[in-house]
């Protein structure tokens, strides 16, 4: 995600890192490499042009030219206007009481992701407790119908379609009245697409819009589009006063310049994105957040969130009491190693975790998922014993053993059960910590070589690799004894 523009403006941030002494005239050349970023970048030439005006009035001022570091308040000032570029956003469906049915309403060009977009929307209120039903209102385009139903029953949710129907708004008016009748409190409708904006298709959704009168109607855009999309969204709110823009394939875009010039724009602000093609790829979009990992500051808090709301909760607390007991296996990392690949690919989540964002570039095209699975193939070749105790019980013929079994070659068996040893310590350090404070410490190890751009753990014990140093073992302890403290006082609080 945005891989190009952070590449491109960190590169042009570090020229301004690299002075001894900032000047104006260096100053105005770093800044001009961001604005050269930017606009690589496919971000609006306006945009780009007025971002840059007010940031190069706030950098090439006096209180940051003689600060102590002014390339760090570049950092900061760029941060915080990106902020402001993307935002504000009110997440808010505005749903309406229970008793009441509360409309939204979905439109967007053909091959948007538009009714892919209605299912995750569904999945996403259905979680808040709520019922809703999708209405298929694409008429245009039978295979919407079909395809709206199979993502319905894979949810078990209600779909209103009729293939007969040839009129859309009677369509949707229908399927309130039906939902009014069958106690679903949410009706989304999945209105039609074309490959371009024209007259006709305005004026069909403008009828729905004024007819069935939703409280919400959500644009769906292709975010590699780039500009198309920027240009589609100001052509639908002027024709429809849109509430708010979903946009899709996020995760494949490169550039960033759709996310970066929608709110510009057409002053309608980006409330989701999708970011994969499962059902459950919807998030919320958080401009801070968004700047936070296009400057490579990482995403911690979304980080978080995902874990919290994938992992299975009643596996962590059996495997935070084992290791409160000193007790860690192979099994327990081969637990440990599916519960994080529910967050995502491996870069992605390095991504997201604050100064580990240059790791996952280094990593290039090294898979860590192919190498998460050899790891798990190795470990489903051992026996019980193996798993428990590899270190100990490991001798060279089980090791070629284990290798036939798992199809790699003998070295990767070692090199697993040598790695083992420095997992196990991590994970027993890291015990007790919360999921914020075991994100920081992952951080501490790749600032201190413990992870190399192969994705792979380096070893602690003696004549096996990097140690960590003294003070990078005081600021994990200073982490673990904080996260102690405070489940002490949340104890005494109880």
């Amino acid at each position: 995600m945005f891989e190009s523009l952070t590449g491109n403006l960190n590169s042009a941030l570090r020229t301004l890192r690299g002075r001894g002494r900032l000047t104006e005239a260096n100053m105005r050349e770093g800044l001009g490499l961001v604005r050269q970023a930017l606009l690589e970048a496919d971000v609006s030439f306006s945009v780009a042009r007025d971002f840059m005006a007010r940031v190069s009035e706030q950098a090439l001022g006096e209180a940051v030219l003689k600060s102590l570091d002014p390339s760090q308040q570049v950092v900061g000032i760029v941060h915080r206007e990106l902020v402001e570029l993307m935002g504000p956003v009110d997440h808010s469906l505005h749903i309406k009481a229970k008793d009441e049915v509360t409309v939204l309403m979905l439109c967007g060009l053909q091959g948007s992701g538009k009714t892919t977009t209605c299912a995750k929307l569904a999945r996403t209120i259905r979680d808040l407790g709520r019922k809703p039903m999708l209405v298929a209102a694409d008429l245009q385009r039978p295979a919407a119908i079909h395809q709206l139903e199979v993502l319905g029953g894979q949810l078990g949710l209600p779909v209103h379609a009729d293939l007969e129907a040839k009129d859309p708004v009677k369509v949707c008016q229908v399927a309130v009245r039906e939902a009014k009748a069958s106690d679903c409190d949410v009706v989304i409708l999945d209105t039609a697409g074309r490959l371009h904006v024209d007259e006709e298709l305005m004026a069909q959704l403008t009828q729905i819009d004024q007819r069935v009168q939703p409280e919400q109607v959500y644009l769906v855009v292709d975010a590699m589009t780039g500009q198309d999309a920027v240009n589609s969204a100001k052509a639908f709110n002027e024709a429809l006063e849109l509430d708010g823009v979903i946009m899709t394939k996020l995760d494949g875009d490169a550039r960033g310049g759709a996310a970066l010039s929608v709110k510009a724009v057409t002053g309608v602000p980006i409330k989701f994105v999708g970011t994969g093609e499962h059902l459950d790829a919807l998030e919320e979009f958080h401009p801070d957040r968004m700047a936070g990992r296009i400057l490579g500051m990482g995403d911690i808090v979304s980080l978080v969130e995902q874990a919290q709301q994938k992992f299975d909760q009643e596996e962590i607390a059996k495997q935070q009491e084992r290791l409160e007991k000193g007790e860690f296996t192979l099994d327990d990392f081969k637990k440990m190693l599916g519960q994080t690949k529910k967050l995502g690919p491996m870069n992605k989540v390095l991504g997201m975790i604050p100064g580990m964002g240059g790791m996952a570039d280094m990593m290039g095209d090294v898979d860590a998922d192919q190498g998460m699975r050899r790891f798990v193939g190795i470990i489903d070749a051992m026996t019980a014993d193996e798993r428990r105790n590899p270190s100990k019980v490991i001798d060279q013929s089980r090791r070629r053993r284990i290798a036939e079994g798992a199809g790699v070659p003998p070295h990767e068996v070692n090199d697993l059960v040598k790695n083992f040893d420095g997992i196990a310590d991590i994970m027993k350090q890291m015990s007790g910590m919360g999921m914020r404070d075991r994100m920081r410490m992952m951080q501490q190890m790749s600032n201190g070589g413990m992870l190399n751009p192969g994705g792979r753990l380096a070893k602690q014990k003696k004549g096996t690799g990097k140690r960590l140093s003294p003070k990078e073992r005081a600021k994990i302890k200073k982490v673990r004894d904080k996260e102690l403290r405070r489940k002490k006082r949340q104890q005494r609080g109880s």
